[in-house]
């Protein structure tokens, strides 16, 4: 049997891409595998319907609603070399061999860490990359942002839009960025302390974080730590070799969806910065419009509908 559709990635871009392809009627495998990107996350916000919701509850009641379409089938198999072209291309998924006449990647992204004492232990419970997120939690509480240099362009921006949560607000630049003094001014005019010596640990009490401690041995209370760690695409997209973009990011038609080869679509944060589980979902649905609209027309004018 022939798939119409191969989605590699089961978190909101893959279950929102299978709901639209099963309303299409096209026959779908959806394959998933390895802990999800937000597996440390106890809440997902900013989701209407779904706000405050565990992200394995998320899960959950979106495959049980994709088990209303029996043309869509839901693997927990990992998806290794695919191979072949537009119309025609076989995969790897577990230990069996597949054959798609598209493949639709919404594999997210792999957060790295930072060399910092204490980043691994608190990340998701007190470090986190989003406010709209995870900021209600630790509203009006001592917040930190984390500045790297890969990131330097958001820092006044994501300052001030940190701002709206809390008024206890620090950036830390660790030495790694430099602060304009047009942006220096505009951080101290919205009352943002800005700290530049490196940053030496993070404490913490009982599980949460308490205080960012700096070189030198100085101490600032942090009760919230905001920061974008390096990431990397998984195995099978780096192994494809879709186009990427000066980010790192699946570089895809900004209509279409389809990325640098023909016949491979992308959705989710493996495209784009801006990323959540809402983002996620809109791109899995535009994905699949895209991805329906094409496969339906070449199987329509083939004869094979």
């Amino acid at each position: 049997m022939t798939y119409d559709a191969l989605i590699v990635g089961g978190g909101p871009a893959g279950l929102s891409a299978a709901l639209s392809l099963g309303l299409a009627r096209k026959r779908v495998l959806v394959c998933d595998a390895g802990p999800p990107r937000n597996a440390a996350a106890v809440h997902l916000h900013n989701f209407v319907t779904r706000d405050g919701i565990a992200p394995s509850d998320f899960r959950r009641i979106g495959r049980e609603q994709l088990a209303a379409y029996p043309t869509v089938e839901v693997r927990d198999a990992r998806v290794g070399a695919i191979t072949g072209s537009r119309g025609a291309f076989a995969a790897e998924v577990g230990g069996d061999s597949v054959t798609a006449r598209r493949i639709l990647l919404a594999t997210g992204m792999i957060d790295g860490t930072l060399p910092i004492e204490g980043f691994t232990e608190l990340w998701g419970r007190a470090i986190f990359q989003c406010p709209y997120c995870h900021g209600w939690e630790v509203r009006d509480r001592a917040w930190g942002f984390l500045a790297s240099a890969d990131h330097a362009e958001m820092l006044t921006h994501f300052a001030l839009l940190a701002r709206g949560w809390t008024r206890d607000l620090t950036v830390f630049t660790g030495g790694a960025v430099e602060v304009d003094e047009a942006s220096q001014a505009t951080l101290a005019k919205a009352g943002v302390r800005l700290e530049t010596a490196r940053v030496a640990r993070l404490l913490s009490e009982r599980g949460a974080l308490s205080a960012v401690e700096l070189e030198g041995g100085a101490r600032v209370k942090c009760e919230a730590l905001f920061a974008h760690p390096p990431q990397r695409q998984v195995d099978v997209v780096r192994a494809l070799g879709v186009a990427l973009d000066e980010h790192g990011l699946i570089a895809i038609d900004p209509m279409r969806r389809e990325t640098s080869i023909p016949g491979i679509f992308a959705a989710g944060d493996s495209t784009t910065r801006m990323q959540g589980a809402i983002f996620g979902a809109a791109g899995g649905t535009h994905a699949a419009a895209m991805l329906n609209a094409e496969l339906t027309a070449e199987l329509a004018t083939s004869g094979q509908l």
